[in-house]
């Protein structure tokens, strides 16, 4: 399976991210890769879009993430959602310690962990992002990133309460750049934390995607060995989404 997710972060306002959803969703039905579950997709608009979005996606095959949670369930915690609430109106994944919510809301491996155990807690699927943040070999990037993932789901694990997530790949080098990371690099450190994954206990069933610019000829470029993107501003359009499914669904 290939994964296609898209993260709206805080481009639209709400009127453009329900006609963008209602294309996507659109797209999604009338797309065999899709339909026939060779490849999976997902959206990721603000919290005040997430209602909406699922009522006007309906029985589209797309599944809704959320763009943060709450280490806590619930509590005297003013401006924060909880995993709980999330999972109570339909959310199916949450994305969590994005690069820029360490360097600009300053969370910490901590927090990260924190999160990743009230997802698992609330039967919400992790989307964890890793990257390093400057640019380095691909074995040492791999290092960096699998570190990082290893302390995300540490706390999660501690209370064996693990399971599939999604990892997304995103060098913060390479977040909002013109290009992304050189296909190669992108190929080995996807790869390597594949194979860590595959070690750890209660993470089989996990899959790896790339995000940090990337964008529509990734997939194709990569014959087969990038089974996932994290889309950003590249699928503002959802032309753009189309052609990335069409890549995916060439590839099998």
């Amino acid at each position: 399976m290939i994964t296609v997710g898209v993260s709206l972060k805080m481009y639209f306002s709400h009127a453009r991210t329900l006609t963008w959803a209602a294309a996507v969703g659109d797209l999604a039905r009338r797309h065999p890769a899709v339909r026939s579950g060779a490849v999976e997709v997902f959206v990721v608009p603000t919290f005040p879009a997430l209602v909406p979005v699922r009522e006007v996606l309906g029985d589209a095959p797309v599944l809704l993430g959320a763009q943060d949670l709450s280490w806590a369930d619930a509590g005297p915690y003013t401006g924060e959602v909880s995993g709980a609430e999330l999972r109570e109106i339909g959310v199916d994944l949450v994305e969590i310690g994005h690069a820029e919510r360490r360097s600009l809301f300053h969370e910490t491996d901590d927090d990260v962990a924190r999160k990743v155990h009230a997802a698992y807690r609330n039967h919400l699927r992790p989307l964890v992002c890793v990257g390093e943040v400057t640019r380095s070999s691909a074995p040492d990037a791999t290092a960096v990133v699998t570190a990082q993932l290893d302390r995300a789901v540490a706390t999660a694990a501690a209370a064996g309460q693990v399971g599939p997530l999604t990892v997304a790949y995103e060098p913060v080098w390479a977040i909002g750049a013109p290009a992304p990371a050189p296909d190669d690099h992108i190929v080995d450190v996807l790869a390597g934390v594949e194979e860590h994954l595959a070690a750890r206990p209660g993470l089989a069933g996990s899959r790896v995607v790339y995000g940090g610019s990337a964008g529509p000829g990734l997939l194709t470029r990569g014959e087969g060995r990038i089974r996932g993107l994290f889309l950003g501003r590249s699928a503002h359009d959802p032309a753009a989404v189309a052609t990335v499914l069409d890549e995916a669904a060439a590839l099998g």
